[in-house]
């Protein structure tokens, strides 16, 4: 994970105490990566439990200094100021976006002009394109329990080039794309594994509905060896308006160089 962590880290490229949004931080622990590294950062989830450990991991890590937790949803940023943070970064947690096109209006709002959104988050075929690869039936009906039972509802829209084109939509510039699909190879392999067997028993069952996780797990490795899903990388800009603008930025480096 660590390998993930550090690319995404790199993404944002910036410099020392620069403030930061986790959009979706889970337990935290990408957060407190970042914080070891210089940064700080805001984590924000909608599930109270990750909030609960999310803050139990910071504390246990002495890192509340640079760490703040709170429960907030990423559609609805009103307490985040226009223009005041120098990075905003999801790690796989926009796929549980409701309004994805609110979600970068948002961040395009409290982000700085000149910085930068940084996001590893998964995409898939078209179900036209999964058919002309003959994907196998069993994979296209886990394909779909995942996106209904699983609660990523975007995910259901992330086919190639959607990330691209949503936060042009909203105003960024510059927005690059990576793909990370052969990275992720041995993490799913390892899941492949580990879920096969439960999976099979889930299966003879028909049980598949209640363990989506473990049906995902089984299934992701065989879909990424046929090119079906993948990961990608993704960065975009939020451009500057004019000079003053561009002159504040340097001023601001200048400040946290001192």
């Amino acid at each position: 994970m660590s390998r993930s962590e550090d690319h995404l880290y790199s993404l944002l490229d910036l410099p020392a105490d620069s403030e930061v949004l986790d959009a979706g931080c889970g337990n935290g622990f990408v957060a407190l990566h970042f914080a070891r590294n210089g940064l700080r950062v805001q984590g924000i989830d909608i599930t109270e439990r990750h909030i609960r450990r999310a803050q139990q991991n910071t504390q246990a890590r002495k890192m509340v200094d640079r760490v703040v937790i709170r429960v907030a949803d990423y559609h609805h940023l009103k307490w985040i100021p226009d223009n005041s943070l120098n990075g905003v970064y999801t790690m796989e947690t926009f796929v549980h976006a409701t309004n994805p096109r609110q979600v970068f209006s948002e961040f395009f709002r409290v982000l700085k002009p000149g910085r930068s959104i940084a996001m590893h988050e998964y995409w898939h075929l078209t179900p036209t394109d999964l058919l002309k690869r003959n994907t196998p039936l069993d994979m296209l009906e886990a394909a779909l329990r995942v996106d209904e039972y699983s609660a990523m509802p975007t995910y259901k829209l992330l086919t190639p080039g959607v990330l691209k084109q949503w936060p042009e939509d909203q105003g960024f510039e510059a927005v690059e794309e990576v793909d990370l699909s052969e990275n992720i190879g041995p993490m799913l392999l390892f899941f492949y594994v580990l879920s096969y067997v439960p999976y099979l028993v889930i299966c003879f069952f028909g049980f598949q509905a209640r363990f989506v996780n473990t049906e995902a797990g089984a299934q992701a490795y065989r879909g990424l060896k046929r090119g079906l899903w993948g990961k990608a990388s993704y960065k975009a800009k939020k451009p500057l308006r004019n000079v003053d603008e561009l002159r504040g930025i340097g001023a601001s480096l200048t400040d946290m160089g001192d």
